[in-house]
């Protein structure tokens, strides 16, 4: 049998490219290992000879749990989602201003402040302005969560991107073996076999979306609340299970095998075999053999490094949002911590889904703002009384007698305080009609509308 004959095989140069298979762009592997999950079809296009096999195999195999595979892949047992970083970032603090709920939130609080960064300010509420902030109003609907949220269909212009890696890996393979140079065409196709199985065997978990509590209690007031950030603010506005995800919810990987994963250990094993057997044998290849190994390793390290650069977070959104039935959001700025306080308290003590729940305005003001000084003391105590009376004509002055014993730059701070919630009031009456659309739906399927004995009541 005849082979290619390669004049640069005559050269005794060795290129000495053991050490760019294990160690050379390790890193772009990982990202790109951590996308086969976000899109469905992934898992199949794997198979080309990618760099960074000891890497990988030192990341993925602290998954298998057991005295053998963590001597052999030392490191904390994560659980699988927050290896792929589909868990494990810590979101704002959430408030139930109806409820009393107050507790830290997860990964799918903080995809969602990701998705509100997004959305670009749909009206600025006039006012004195001390510092750029705004308000966030995400009303969620009855929504039928599904348990099991399927990943995207990978594009064709991904699946042809992925097509390039996979023709250069086996057209290098096919060259060396053309040329006779056996043992580069092995450690190629070594590469493409453990590269593939090991993105098959990892990509055939399922990602499973939790929501959290199920079925809360009956008679529970709607969870209507805040998620509190150092700046910005999002109200939630929805029933108990609508919240629960946001809040309680996460993301989970279902994969074979658990709690001890041998599978993910095995494939580990055989990527770090890969990563021995390319370190001792390939400086024994011929010169056109080693060529032919860096530019298999060059064309999986392109598309690795175009996989690293997907905006995973934000395909994590999309389907987070799918599986909330795509809330609409509505964004607005204030140009103040308490025309910011007053907004809040606004959004949240309107609408009729709150017939029956005692809502302090009070509370809101003091959570916001929690100086416990005596302009904004009484500050909180004039506005919270506006709030609260149902007239429309609200009014933020005080009396002469109310400010006896304050200091005149007292007085000035607190006039200018109570003119923020003046201009504020004045600015939310302008919006209240797109404020209350947005809550329309939810007020629909939440408040279902019975009638007993010839009157109209609303069930939660």
């Amino acid at each position: 049998m005849s082979t290619l004959i390669v004049p640069i095989n005559q050269s005794k140069a060795n290129l000495d490219t053991s050490g760019v298979a294990g160690f050379f762009g390790g890193d772009e592997a990982i990202s790109a290992m951590a996308t086969v999950h976000l899109y469905r079809g992934r898992r199949w296009l794997g198979w080309y000879n990618s760099p960074g096999s000891y890497i990988v195999a030192k990341k993925f195999g602290q998954l298998a749990n057991s005295r053998f595979w963590d001597g052999l892949f030392p490191g904390p047992n994560l659980t699988p989602a927050e290896v792929f970083g589909l868990d494990g970032k810590t979101g704002p603090h959430y408030w139930g201003v109806l409820s009393g709920t107050d507790m830290s939130t997860g990964h799918l609080a903080y995809l969602v402040v990701q998705k509100t960064k997004e959305v670009e300010e749909e009206v600025e509420i006039g006012g004195r302005e001390t510092i750029p902030l705004t308000v966030t109003i995400i009303d969620v609907g009855d929504v039928m969560l599904k348990h099991s949220e399927q990943a995207p269909v990978m594009s064709i212009h991904h699946a042809l991107l992925a097509a390039i890696p996979i023709t250069v890996s086996l057209a290098t393979c096919a060259l060396c073996a053309a040329s006779g140079d056996w043992l580069a065409f092995a450690l190629i196709l070594l590469g493409v076999i453990s590269s593939g199985t090991s993105c098959f065997v990892i990509g055939s978990a399922q990602l499973e979306f939790l929501s959290g509590v199920k079925e809360p209690s009956p008679g529970t007031p709607p969870a209507d609340g805040i998620l509190l950030m150092r700046s910005d603010v999002v109200i939630v506005r929805g029933a108990e299970k609508d919240i629960n995800p946001i809040t309680k919810g996460k993301f989970v990987l279902k994969m074979n095998g658990g709690p001890e994963y041998r599978r993910i250990g095995l494939c580990s094993l055989l990527l770090l075999a890969q990563f021995l057997l390319q370190l001792l044998f390939i400086p024994q290849a011929t010169t056109f053999g080693q060529i032919m190994f860096i530019t298999s390793l060059a064309a999986s390290w392109a598309y690795n490094s175009f996989l690293s650069s997907l905006e995973q977070e934000k395909i994590q959104v999309d389907v987070l949002w799918r599986a909330l039935d795509n809330p609409r959001l509505s964004k607005f700025g204030l140009k103040s911590r308490a025309a910011q306080a007053v907004f809040a308290c606004l959004v949240l003590g309107d609408g009729i889904q709150r017939p029956s729940v005692d809502f302090k305005p009070k509370k809101v003001l003091q959570r916001f703002i929690s100086n416990d000084t005596r302009v904004w003391n009484v500050w909180r105590d004039k506005v919270s009384e506006q709030l609260e009376n149902n007239k429309e004509d609200k009014s933020f002055k005080l009396s002469s007698m109310d400010l006896q014993g304050f200091e005149v730059h007292e007085r000035v701070l607190l006039q200018s305080l109570l003119q923020d919630a003046h201009d504020t009031y004045r600015g939310y009456q302008e919006q209240v009609h797109r404020i209350r659309d947005n809550s329309f739906i939810f007020e629909k399927q939440v408040l279902r509308p019975i009638r007993s004995h010839g009157r109209a009541e609303y069930l939660s």
